[in-house]
C-alpha cells in the first residue's frame, strides 16, 4: 500500500487483510532499561476502568472544530481522544485547540537503520522538545503497523529485521525522556495481522519491551467482514494482562443490509466483555484518498444510532 503524504492531517492506508499470525514473545530480559520507569498502567495517560472513546476526524468540507461540533451534537458528548497524523520531519505541535480531549499523535516513521544508529537524533530531539512543551498528558504512536509491508518503516522494507525497529523505538523513548517529555505516553501499535504472514515478521518480534511501552495499540477494519474478536483478540491475548490496550484505528465497512450498524454493535459488545481495552479511536473520515470506503459512522440512521448507543453507554464513559 502507498506511503501517506507527510502533512499534519496525513492518514495511513487501511490495514492489510492477510491472515493473522499469533504473536510471539521474545522476552525483555536483554533490553537496556531506561533510567526511570513510571508506575501505573498507561503511564502519563492513565488507563481507567472505563473506555476513552475518540476519533481521527477528517470530514469533507469541515474544519476540525466544525467536525468536533457536529459529533458533539450527534453524540451528546465530547471526544475523549483526538487523533492526528504528523510527518517524520514536520514541526510537532506544542498546542492544539481540542478542549479537554487527550491528544494522540501518530508520528510517521522513516527508514529504520538511520534512526537506530543515531543519525536522526536531531529530528527526535526537536520532536521531543515540542511535545514536552505541550505539557498535557498525550499519546504518541510512532511508526505504526510496522509488521506490514505498506510503509517505508515496516520491517519487510528494512532488511526483514524486526530488531532495527526495536532499537529505533527504544532510542526515541530514551531521547524523549532525556528532553523532559514525561507527559508523553508511548503507544506501540502493530496491525492486527502481519503481512507477510511469516514467523520472521510476527508482531511480537517488534515489541520494544514493557519498559518502553505505556499502551499497546492495534489497527483493524472489517474489510472482509472480520469480527471485532478476530481483529483484536490476538493483541489483547498477548499483551492485555501487561498493558492497557487502545484500538488506535478502526471503522466499520458498509457491506450492505445494515452491516455497519451491526458491526458497531458487535464492537461495543466485544469491548464491554474485554476489560483490558482502555480506549477506542474511530477512523472517522470520508476523504481518505486511497480508499473507496466512507468510514464515517453517520452514513445511515441505523449506524449513527448504533454508534450513539455505544458512545453513551457506561463502559465508554472514560
Amino acid at each position: 500500500m502507498p506511503v501517506p503524504s507527510l502533512s499534519p492531517s496525513a492518514t495511513p492506508s487501511p490495514s492489510a487483510t492477510s491472515k493473522a499470525a499469533a504473536p510471539k514473545e521474545d522476552g525483555d530480559e536483554a533490553e537496556d532499561k531506561p533510567a526511570a520507569r513510571r508506575t501505573g498502567k498507561g503511564g502519563p495517560v492513565p488507563a481507567l476502568d472505563r473506555v476513552m472513546l475518540g476519533s481521527y476526524l477528517a470530514l469533507g468540507g469541515k474544519s476540525l472544530s466544525e467536525s468536533l461540533a457536529l459529533r458533539r451534537r450527534q453524540l451528546g458528548r465530547e471526544q475523549k481522544i483526538v487523533h492526528q497524523f504528523w510527518g517524520w520531519s514536520e514541526r510537532m505541535p506544542s498546542s492544539v485547540s481540542i478542549g479537554s480531549s487527550t491528544l494522540t499523535v501518530s508520528w510517521h516513521g522513516t527508514k529504520l537503520a538511520p534512526v537506530a544508529g543515531g543519525a536522526r537524533d536531531s529530528v527526535i530531539e526537536a520532536a521531543a522538545k515540542r511535545l514536552a512543551a505541550y505539557r498535557k498528558p498525550m499519546l504518541l504512536r510512532w511508526a505504526w503497523e510496522m509488521n506490514g509491508d505498506w510503509f517505508e518503516w515496516g520491517g519487510p522494507n528494512n532488511g526483514r529485521d524486526p530488531g532495527l525497529y526495536v532499537t529505533a523505538f527504544r532510542r526515541i523513548h530514551r531521547i524523549f525522556r532525556a528532553n523532559g517529555a514525561d507527559n508523553v505516553a508511548f503507544v506501540w501499535s502493530p496491525n492486527w495481522n502481519s503481512s507477510p504472514n511469516t514467523s520472521a515478521n510476527a508482531m511480537g518480534k517488534y515489541y520494544p519491551g514493557d519498559a518502553y511501552v505505556d499502551w499497546v495499540g492495534v489497527s483493524g477494519y472489517d474489510f472482509y467482514s472480520e469480527s471485532p474478536s478476530t481483529l483484536f483478540r490476538p493483541v489483547v491475548s498477548a499483551y492485555g494482562s501487561r498493558k492497557p490496550i487502545i484500538v488506535t484505528e478502526t471503522a466499520a465497512i458498509d457491506h450492505g443490509r445494515g452491516s455497519k450498524a451491526s458491526w458497531i454493535g458487535k464492537l461495543s459488545a466485544y469491548v464491554r466483555s474485554t476489560p483490558s481495552i482502555g480506549a477506542v479511536v474511530w477512523f472517522d473520515t470520508d476523504v481518505q484518498d486511497d480508499s473507496k470506503h466512507n468510514f464515517r459512522f453517520d452514513t445511515s440512521s441505523d449506524a449513527l444510532a448504533a454508534y450513539r448507543s455505544m458512545a453513551r453507554s457506561a463502559r465508554f464513559s472514560g
